[in-house]
């Protein structure tokens, strides 16, 4: 809706555009960021700016926000809670809630109803994992977004709302959708309290209304408290689970994990009314996850719970595993049938050997014979320490010989031996640093990555480029640099190894500048074409330019890109080839440059629809349209795209047609990749896990449990593994970087 007399024009130098929403507690508006991209700001009424009370609980509403920022929520962008108005800004999710979803089209069903419930399990998970309650979990706190549900407001709720409950004139939540230990003891409330309340939402989902709706607010509490919840309707197989979340004690309830194992267990159609059809129509994301285990061999006792994922126990309904005996006797009939289903699967998967085509003949090696281990290689996990603590972030690596350098958030680069995983040197940054932006390279003798500047250093540029002697991690020189890549190309990438020479865009983004990466001596600068901006492209051993007009630059809406050949001795453009946009390179297949068309649902990327094919010697550009709009996380190997959905499934695109070449359903969500080995394709989330999949058919091969406590990953990122040798370098959330032979993968489970 339209702004309205009396509404800011801006909050906190963001131009408000629209007004979305209004409520007790304040108004969320659509805004923009200066370099265009959409957020959503909620502005606190000023009556309730004035409590002090309020403003602690908005604090904590921040502060819980930015520690759960991640795929299945909505990342802070910015936020003032001191201002006289305090206000927060997050990304803007386009997308109906679920509220409004059941209120227009009615209860959610079948397929799309198990895609709702492990979606939601999912950012529970992630929200549990980082030791954040939400304590609110109720239909219109779910927006559902062409990548799957995302949770919104933490810590907070309406301040004026008659379907609430107050203490001290404060709202503790919405009575159908809490937990029993909320409305009695809210001091004590846990992570297993937001399981019930999700209980209830699913519950609500599928049939339209609450498992203890009544006429009164006061009436719903009492239901939870004491009374049975309603759930007659509720498709035989998700009330089994559902059940198991409604028990009225905390203990009695399934973990967020533990859920999500469940849930993923169902049928692919939860319209099934036969208890018995439990494991009937599963998967192929259960079936492939387990096909490595076996009757005969016993699962490793489960890890003690960290301090970070307070409330994961890491279980399994497949064979081996044991059901907690807290909630077991809710899903016997379930699990009873889908260990069968999974027994099932094993045979199938397994008959032919890892990777193989049935026949049995092929080797479950997966590298190379030629492929070796760096000397004296031995499993390691270790974690590298940056210059702002506060600032966990990922890293992203290059091997070069028996060194891993590696670089991203507030570490320039490090120098890590990739046999064991210790580390030589570090070079930390000192400010904050720009989401994305990763390692430049590496040359033989040189290193280079990005550093920030401190807020306390307002004189030196925000950015730099840093070159670092490779052998004793001596800083050797640095230059300004310019920040327009993501908005011309789409990608992170400010600069760019070709050879010997890094090629950096200069402060002013006006021109490029080549230097001698060691010495840092100019080889040339190339001014961009008037009126344009353009980013480095790296095509192979070469690169080439991709640039957009200022106008479309600056209004982040780059539909009309150019591509300029380069001639790598004196950075003279060629002549420029016009490309139907917005589109998004992805490297060199068969000589050509490889860019995926962006499909867009009003001013919101929803996917990829086309492949686009550039020759900049010919100035032949070729486009294929896609089948459909693929969603997720897209890269190149060889001559195939890849893309990486967020619930885990990987798609295989021909890059000469455009025609699907295989989909196959993993369990690794938010995975970035791939990466090819010899004989396989690994793709890995922020968390660490790791899947290899077969080239030829995308066979799933092996999948590793996670590594590191933390989110799956937003769509967009670049690939975590780097393979040394015979090694998998894995890079994860919290500078936690882990590596083993690709021919012993630790074993899921």
């Amino acid at each position: 809706m339209s702004l309205r007399g009396g509404d800011p024009a801006e909050i906190g130098g963001y131009p408000l555009e629209a007004r979305l929403g209004s409520g007790g507690m304040g108004t969320v508006f659509l805004a923009r960021t200066s370099s265009g991209r959409p957020v959503a700001i909620k502005l606190i009424h000023p009556q309730l700016a004035a409590d002090d009370e309020f403003r602690i609980r908005f604090r904590q509403e921040v502060a819980a926000a930015r520690r759960v920022s991640g795929a299945f929520t909505a990342a802070v962008v910015d936020a003032a809670t001191e201002a006289e108005q305090p206000w927060m800004a997050t990304t803007y999710i386009q997308g109906q809630t679920l509220s409004r979803r059941i209120a227009t089209k009615g209860p959610v069903s079948g397929a799309e109803l198990r895609r709702l419930a492990i979606g939601l399990a999912e950012a529970l998970r992630d929200i549990h994992r980082v030791g954040v309650v939400h304590r609110d979990l109720k239909p219109s706190n779910v927006v559902l977004s062409p990548e799957g549900p995302r949770v919104i407001d933490f810590g907070i709720s309406r301040a004026v709302d008659q379907q609430t409950l107050t203490i001290t004139g404060r709202v503790i939540g919405t009575p159908p959708f809490m937990s029993p230990e909320q409305l009695q003891a809210p001091r004590d409330v846990g992570p297993r309290s937001d399981v019930f309340s999700l209980g209830t939402l699913l519950a609500y989902a599928a049939t339209g209304r609450g498992p203890f709706d009544a006429d009164s607010p006061y009436l719903s509490a009492y239901q939870v408290v004491h009374e049975e919840p309603s759930l007659e309707d509720v498709p035989v197989p998700l009330r089994t689970v559902v059940e198991s979340c409604l028990a009225k004690e905390p203990d009695g309830r399934p973990s967020a994990h533990e859920l999500l194992v469940l849930l993923r267990d169902l049928p692919a159609d939860l319209g099934h009314t036969d208890a018995g059809a439990v494991g009937a129509g599963r998967t192929r994301d259960m079936i492939t996850q387990h096909h490595v285990a076996t009757p005969a061999t016993p699962a490793p006792a489960a890890p003690t719970p960290t301090p970070a994922d307070p409330d994961a126990v890491r279980t399994d309904t497949s064979v081996g595993r044991r059901v907690p005996r807290r909630w077991r006797p809710a899903l016997a009939a379930a699990v009873t049938v889908t260990v069968a289903a999974i027994g099932g699967g094993v045979a199938a998967l397994t008959s032919g050997g890892f990777g193989g085509n049935g026949g049995g003949d092929q080797s479950n090696s997966l590298a190379a014979s030629g492929a070796a281990l760096p000397h004296g290689f031995t499993s390691w996990h270790e974690t590298v320490p940056g210059g702002r603590p506060d600032i966990p972030d990922e890293l992203r690596c290059v091997a070069h010989g028996d060194a891993v350098f590696c670089g991203g958030g507030s570490v320039v680069a490090t120098r890590i031996r990739a046999a064991d995983g210790s580390r030589v040197w570090t070079v930390k940054s000192p400010g904050v640093p720009v989401s994305s932006m990763y390692l430049v390279g590496a040359t033989d003798d040189t290193v280079l990555g990005y550093r920030f500047a401190s807020q306390d250093a307002p004189q030196g540029p925000p950015s730099e480029v840093v070159a670092v002697d490779a052998n004793t991690g001596r800083e050797l020189w640095s230059v300004a640099s310019g920040a327009q890549s993501t908005a011309v190309t789409g990608r992170t990438q400010d600069a760019v190894v070709v050879g010997s020479d890094v090629v950096t865009v200069n402060a002013s983004n006006s021109r490029f500048e080549a230097r001698d990466a060691h010495s840092g001596r100019v080889a040339w600068t190339s001014p961009f074409p008037a009126g344009k901006q353009c980013a480095p492209v790296p095509t192979g051993p070469r690169f080439v330019a991709m640039c957009a007009t200022n106008a479309e630059v600056d209004g982040l809406a780059v539909r009309h890109p150019t591509v300029y050949p380069v001639d790598q001795a004196s950075g003279t453009l060629g002549r420029p080839v016009a490309v139907d946009g917005p589109a998004v390179p992805m490297g060199v297949a068969n000589g050509k440059l490889v860019l995926l068309q962006v499909h867009m649902e009003g001013p919101e990327p929803a996917g990829y629809n086309g492949v686009v094919r550039v020759d900049p010697a010919s100035r032949k550009v070729t486009y294929s349209r896609l089948a459909k709009t693929y969603a997720g996380t897209p890269g190149l190997a060889g001559s195939t795209v890849y893309v990486s959905g967020q619930t885990g499934l990987v798609t295989a695109i021909d890059a000469a047609t455009g025609r699907q070449k295989w989909s196959r359903q993993t369990s690794v969500e938010g995975a970035s990749g791939p990466v090819a080995g010899a004989d396989a394709l690994y793709f890995s989330s922020a968390t660490g896990r790791v899947v290899a999949l077969s080239p030829q058919d995308g066979k799933l091969l092996w999948t590793t449990d996670p590594q590191a406590d933390g989110l799956t990953g937003g769509l967009g990122a670049s690939p975590r593994v780097t393979l040394a040798g015979r090694a998998v370098i894995v890079a994860a959330a919290k500078n936690t970087l882990f590596a083993f032979d690709a021919q012993k993968p630790p074993k899921a489970g």
